[in-house]
């Protein structure tokens, strides 16, 4: 196996007030929490905030996704992506400026604890989704390690069904902790990869790792036994859609042993569109217009588009090999944990 890459985690600073005026009497639940967070560190234009989480596993409550429960260590994501759908989360805490979900990084406290207690209610087979909303691998990361710590307290556990979704090849530092994750629950992590052109990555993406780091992480990952894909999505129109583009990623996943890859349209939602289409019109500005009439009164594109790119990734999945394997959170392999074992560690 080739050597992996180091990453040093620089220390924790200490705590520091936050510069924010007093807090609302109207404000509850999640906004409560966020507005009453301390500032931990700031950084390049992001402020990392402490987030008393009251618990860390949430419901998915949406059909099409084929995962039962999400966890997302961190609320907000640095790598700024301008398509990101997830903005709309800081709503919730009352913070309307959509740019602030990349600009004020929430982290979550006493992860692995509210963890060991969530997992009571998860049921045999159901799999929980790690980095649905935001980056488990984000650069917050490095410094204050929920993930890791989430990924520690499965490893005490046995009988789940975890995927980790990221754009990071940071994930590689915690590689001997998933093979021990591993040993008694089944994993599988998926790479998003929206594009190879790392110019086009770069104003896309712009604080995420390269597209060359992350197709390395996924062959060191598989290379190490822990199954790994890609994810390319979302799929955007007129930009990553067409044939020759999805053609060259496809090849370059299975070039890197990703056991799988899958695509999804863009979506997108008002809160995504506030800063999406701003970009849009500078940086492709002949596509404006059409994306106003794809998305105007809808977030999803129609029908025949989403078949037409279906369609596209079959053929070339079966034209690069991967027409035997599925996406891993449809891997469902039948695995029982050990009853008294289980009541155990949650006893």
């Amino acid at each position: 196996m080739s050597a992996l890459p180091k990453f040093d985690a620089p220390p924790l600073l200490a705590y520091e007030p936050r510069s924010a005026g007093p807090i609302s009497p109207t404000l509850v639940g999640i906004a409560k929490l966020a507005a009453e967070g301390e500032s931990i560190r700031l950084g390049h234009e992001v402020e990392y905030l402490t987030l008393p989480a009251r618990s860390l596993l949430n419901r998915c409550s949406t059909p099409r996704m084929p995962f039962t429960w999400t966890i997302n260590p961190y609320r907000g994501c640095e790598f700024a992506c301008k398509y990101c759908y997830a903005r709309y989360t800081h709503e919730f805490m009352e913070l309307r400026d959509n740019t602030e979900f990349e600009r004020k990084i929430f982290v979550k406290q006493q992860a692995s604890n509210l963890l060991r207690r969530d997992l009571r209610k998860v049921k045999p087979g159901e799999e929980i989704a790690i980095g649905t909303a935001t980056d488990p691998y984000q650069p917050a990361e490095r410094r204050y390690e929920v993930t890791r710590g989430i990924l520690e307290e499965f490893a005490l556990h046995r009988g789940f069904h975890i995927g980790v979704i990221t754009k990071s090849q940071l994930i590689l530092r915690d590689l001997e902790l998933l093979r021990r994750v591993a040993e008694n629950n089944h994993v599988s992590v998926n790479l998003t990869i929206t594009t190879l052109d790392a110019k086009l990555a770069r104003i896309l993406e712009p604080r995420a790792p390269r597209p060359d780091l992350r197709l390395n992480a996924i062959k060191l990952l598989n290379e190490a036994g822990i199954p790994c894909g890609v994810s390319c999505a979302p799929v955007l129109p007129g930009i990553t859609d067409s044939a020759k583009d999805l053609d060259a990623l496809v090849a370059a996943a299975h070039a890197h042993g990703a056991r799988s890859i899958f695509a999804n349209p863009l979506f997108l939602k008002p809160c995504s569109a506030s800063v999406f289409m701003p970009f849009l019109e500078k940086e492709f500005p002949h596509l404006a217009e059409n994306y106003r009439k794809r998305y105007g009164k809808n977030a999803f594109v129609p029908d025949a588009y989403r078949k037409r790119i279906q369609q596209l990734m079959s053929s070339l999945k079966r034209k690069h090999g991967f027409a035997a394997h599925r996406v891993q959170f449809e891997d469902r392999r039948p695995i029982v944990a050990d009853e008294p074992a289980q009541m155990g560690l949650f006893g």
